[in-house]
C-alpha cells in the first residue's frame, strides 16, 4: 500500500521528509478544540436569589419555602437558610450546642432530598432528614 503525503497529513503514516501540512495541524487543532468543547459542557442552571422571595417588608417565610427554591439558590444562600433553620430547631428543643459535622451532613442530606422532591417544603424535607438521622444513631424522642 502506497502512502502519499497528503494520506500521512490526515493521520496516515509520515514518511521521512514529509512536511507537515498546515491543513493537518488545523485539523489536529479541530479535533482538539472539538474534544475539549465536549469535555467542558455542563448542564447550567439558573440560580435565584433568596432577596426574590422575601414580602414587602423584606421577610422571608421559611415555612413556605419549597425544595425547588433551596436547590435552585446560589450556594451561600443555602448555606445561610439552612443554618438558620438549624438554629430554629435547635432553639425549639432548647438545645444551645452545635455539632458542625452533624450540622454540615444534615444540611447535605437537606439538599440531596429537596433535589429529589423540589415540590416539598424544606420544613418537610428537614423533618423527614431528622428523623431519618435519629433512627441511624438510634435517638428516641421524648413526647
Amino acid at each position: 500500500m502506497k502512502i502519499t503525503r497528503r494520506s500521512a497529513a490526515f493521520g496516515g503514516v509520515n514518511l521521512p521528509g514529509s512536511p507537515v501540512t498546515s491543513r493537518s495541524i488545523l485539523c489536529k487543532a479541530m479535533v482538539a478544540a472539538a474534544v475539549l468543547g465536549l469535555a467542558s459542557v455542563q448542564t447550567v442552571r439558573a440560580q435565584t436569589d433568596l432577596s426574590s422571595y422575601v414580602d414587602a417588608n423584606g421577610y422571608l417565610d421559611v415555612q413556605k419555602l419549597t425544595c425547588a427554591q433551596l436547590a435552585n439558590t446560589w450556594q451561600q444562600d443555602a448555606d445561610m437558610l439552612t443554618t438558620w433553620y438549624s438554629g430554629w430547631y435547635n432553639g425549639l428543643a432548647h438545645k444551645h450546642m452545635l455539632n458542625i459535622a452533624r450540622a454540615k451532613e444534615a444540611e447535605h442530606e437537606v439538599i440531596v432530598y429537596c433535589k429529589a422532591n423540589p415540590t416539598k417544603k424544606i420544613i418537610e424535607a428537614i423533618a423527614v432528614v431528622f428523623k431519618d438521622m435519629r433512627a441511624e444513631r438510634g435517638i428516641q424522642m421524648r413526647p
